[in-house]
């Protein structure tokens, strides 16, 4: 039973998270984000949240597994570079969109993709399947990069 409780402590850890980063969001998603110029690429509005959903589970996931397999001390530095892409995910979510400042948010997503590589590369001597859950997040954080970049130079000059 500890198993399933540790599961979902790290679910909700997560997911609360993710309801700041949404917090920020829905302030601007509506409105400000749907007036900026962005690449025929961009990806449909819909997308956004299953896509999130998904990747803040398999971070749970990940973290879990960590938790179970290694012991605290071996698996420390492992779940502080967890939880700083955690906040820093959060973070990101702030200055895009609840400060709508792509040009902060752009440099920030740097930070966080370096993060989230930390992350996986701690925590793969712990669990290999807890390091494969996190391909999916650095890759969709990769194509976050670009596109944070992109707006930001697509919409320079432009009052934000």
């Amino acid at each position: 039973m500890s198993a399933v409780l540790s599961l979902v402590v790290c679910v909700l850890v997560c997911f609360a998270f993710a309801g700041l980063g949404g917090w920020a969001t829905a302030s601007s998603v509506g409105t400000w984000y749907q007036t900026l110029r962005k690449p025929s690429w961009n990806p449909p509005d819909w997308l956004f949240g299953p896509v999130w959903t998904l990747l803040y589970l398999s971070m749970a996931v990940a973290l879990w597994l960590v938790l179970r397999r290694a012991p605290w001390p071996a698996c420390r530095t492992a779940v502080m570079l967890f939880a700083g892409q955690l906040a820093l995910n959060a973070a990101w979510s702030w200055l895009f969109f609840g400060l709508r400042r792509p040009d902060l948010a752009a440099i920030e997503v740097v930070g966080l993709w370096l993060a989230i590589a930390a992350t996986l590369l701690a925590f793969r001597p712990h669990s290999p399947v807890a390091a494969g859950l996190m391909v999916p997040y650095l890759a969709w954080v990769s194509f976050a990069t670009v596109l944070n970049i992109t707006i930001w130079r697509l919409n320079l000059g432009v009052a934000l």
